[in-house]
């Protein structure tokens, strides 16, 4: 019985969450249309609520070549961090500012549900025909298909790096 209610919790709490964070789940291969242009993955969309499933921003990834699409209102949650940690007058917060908000891009789906990618940023990803939508929590990264699966680390350096992230005694229960 112990376990049932274990699982029950853990569902709960997993569907709370997921609701306010827009935590995304999956990753899905969608192919580039010669326009630059492809199919929104509908499993993603499925995962917004209603009012959220057709306006995003897109902007390139700090540390990685790759983009990353937010829903508007977790951009606008996004913005409110910066603002509230950011002097607009201090020349480092200015230049920062500057380039974190280089080649931002608002995206609307059109009526087939496809996202028209900036030329500009496919150029900065390496983006040829078939690209990676890979969830995240509040945000989705979009990855030129080789870069993303050049990017995968061995199980062994995921071991290691989870163990250095999480590591030492982890209590579920919280006993």
């Amino acid at each position: 019985m112990g376990n049932y209610v274990f699982l029950w919790e853990f569902y709960i709490y997993f569907y709370i969450i997921k609701k306010l964070l827009n935590m995304f789940v999956g990753e899905y291969n969608c192919k580039l249309d010669s326009r630059g242009r492809t199919i929104f993955p509908s499993a993603l969309k499925r995962q917004l609520p209603a009012e959220h499933q057709q306006h995003f921003v897109l902007k390139r990834d700090i540390y990685e070549k790759c983009l990353l699409l937010y829903p508007m209102k977790e951009w606008n949650d996004q913005v409110e961090k910066l603002k509230s940690k950011i002097n607009p007058y201090n020349k480092k917060h200015a230049a920062f500012l500057r380039e974190y908000y280089r080649g931002t891009a608002e995206i609307i789906l059109d009526t087939n549900n496809r996202i028209l990618f900036p030329k500009r940023l496919l150029e900065y990803i390496a983006a040829k025909k078939e690209l990676v939508f890979a969830g995240q929590h509040g945000k989705i990264e979009i990855w030129a298909i080789s870069q993303y699966n050049a990017s995968q680390s061995s199980d062994t350096d995921f071991a290691s790096l989870a163990e250095e992230i999480l590591g030492g005694d982890f209590n579920i229960n919280n006993e």
